[in-house]
């Protein structure tokens, strides 16, 4: 079985649209790395040498310090597709950080992304 194209993906390339899409909408570069840090455990200079390292989706995911273990309680849809319901584990923290991208995007909080 062949991988999806996005876990080969550079995460140094999805990033800026996810900064961008936020920027958009009046949040910052700042919040989009504190819903990542949440997610996956990386600090501000972890992240930054993941980003320069142009490490892939895969390796990202793989590579974080841990996964927030509140992140069962993200919901809702991505593009059509109920993010709890992902069965792929690298897909579905994928579809997670979508999401928390998208909520930002949609003005909810930093307290309610993260679950708090």
């Amino acid at each position: 079985m062949t991988k999806h194209k996005i876990f080969t993906m550079a995460f140094a390339k999805v990033y800026p649209l996810y900064v961008q899409k936020a920027e958009r909408k009046g949040r910052t570069q700042e919040d989009v790395d504190a819903v990542i840090a949440w997610l996956t455990g990386y600090d501000q200079t972890s992240l930054q040498q993941q980003l320069e390292q142009q490490v892939d989706f895969e390796a990202f995911f793989a590579q974080a310090p841990r996964l927030n273990p509140k992140c069962t309680l993200i919901t809702g849809t991505v593009c059509g597709v109920r993010v709890e319901e992902v069965e792929d584990p690298l897909m579905q923290k994928i579809r997670y950080l979508d999401k928390l991208v998208d909520e930002l995007a949609k003005g909810w909080p930093l307290e309610k992304i993260l679950r708090n």
